[in-house]
């Protein structure tokens, strides 16, 4: 092979794999962007992309924890005296480690301590020891979704889960969501039946969900995507309305070259590339957003001001605020501007 021939397969190769290396499908945000362009380009107009509104972002923890009540002094030390398990379990609340409980062993702790303190209550005949038992176990009853909540949306772990410093929703991504999304609903079982005052509720799985939020991400890739989207479509969108309010694709219903081309288009990027996407998201936000939207939501009461804001952005299906609301009008507007547009050459998609 001469010298020619040699540098010639070298540089093809070179571009080849560069070409593989560059493309705009593979990653979320060239896709849509790619998208937009070559919208514009087959309808001969001139595309623009919009900024991408930034997601609201998680309060920090302080604006999420809630202050836990204590019982009185007097009264835990008159209860650390008492010779039963309970005696233990405040034992270990009074101890160093007991002042700086983690937020799932303080619900743990709080569990603990109704079990332990109905079960002396059975045990005990003097009636001031009762009453006083009957007042701890009331007051540990009430104060218990706080304990609930914030073993849920006040650690540390769900921060991770929820981050928009890690990109997009994967393109084409293998079912990262299926451990995740078993875990909110175990969890959301779990809590369900705590806040029913249901004490028998084996919490050893929690941690093992807390561990899996501060390794995963995909809840904020998830948010980072329905903005990315919905801006792109809002693109194509305004290009397809502009071509329906300019000169039409096509004369009395008749295709032509450039409606076939525009058409091979919508087939071999919308359907082809786009669409799949789009099912993922709503496959992703049917298996992971919904549960942890519920997993707010029946905490309601229990609910921050400060993240009541956050959850009607992010969480929330419904609403003014809500990405995936907006996602869907979005979604909506652009079919129903393909279709028209289409339509013009007896081209029209199904909805």
């Amino acid at each position: 092979m001469s010298g020619t021939s040699l540098a010639r397969l070298l540089i093809s190769g070179a571009i080849v794999f560069l070409l593989a290396g560059c493309n705009p499908f593979s990653d979320a945000r060239p896709m849509m962007d790619e998208y937009v362009e070559r919208v514009g380009r087959v309808l001969d107009l001139e595309p623009e992309l919009s900024e991408i509104p930034a997601a609201e972002l998680m309060p920090r923890r302080r604006n999420r924890v809630l202050q836990m009540p204590d019982l009185e002094l007097g009264m835990l030390d008159f209860l650390s005296l008492y010779g039963c398990e309970l005696q233990y379990v405040v034992g270990e609340k009074n101890s160093v480690m007991g002042k700086v409980m983690q937020p799932l062993n303080r619900l743990r702790y709080e569990v603990r301590f109704i079990r332990t303190a109905g079960e002396c209550l059975e045990t005990v005949d003097e009636e001031k020891l009762k009453a006083l038992l009957r007042e701890a176990i009331a007051s540990k009853r009430e104060s218990l979704p706080i304990a609930i909540w914030n073993a849920t949306w006040g650690v540390e772990e769900v921060e991770t889960l929820f981050t928009q410093a890690k990109g997009e929703y994967p393109v084409e991504a293998k079912d990262p969501l299926s451990d995740l999304a078993r875990d909110v609903r175990q969890l959301n079982k779990a809590v369900g039946a705590l806040l029913e005052q249901s004490l028998d509720v084996d919490l050893v799985f929690w941690g093992k969900v807390h561990q899996r939020w501060q390794a995963e991400y995909l809840a904020g890739q998830l948010i980072n995507s329905a903005r990315l989207v919905t801006t792109r479509l809002g693109d194509a969108a305004r290009l397809i309305r502009q071509r329906l309010e300019g000169r039409p694709l096509c004369l009395n219903g008749k295709p032509n070259s450039q409606s076939d081309i525009v058409q091979g288009m919508f087939f071999s990027i919308y359907i082809g590339k786009i669409q799949p996407y789009l099912a993922d998201l709503r496959r992703a936000r049917t298996d992971l957003i919904e549960p942890l939207s519920e997993l707010a939501v029946m905490q309601a009461g229990s609910m921050p001001e400060q993240f009541e804001g956050w959850y009607q952005s992010v969480l929330a299906l419904e609403g003014n605020k809500s990405v995936w609301a907006s996602l869907d009008k979005a979604i909506e507007t652009h079919t129903k501007g393909w279709q028209a547009l289409l339509e013009q050459c007896g081209l029209r998609p199904g909805a």
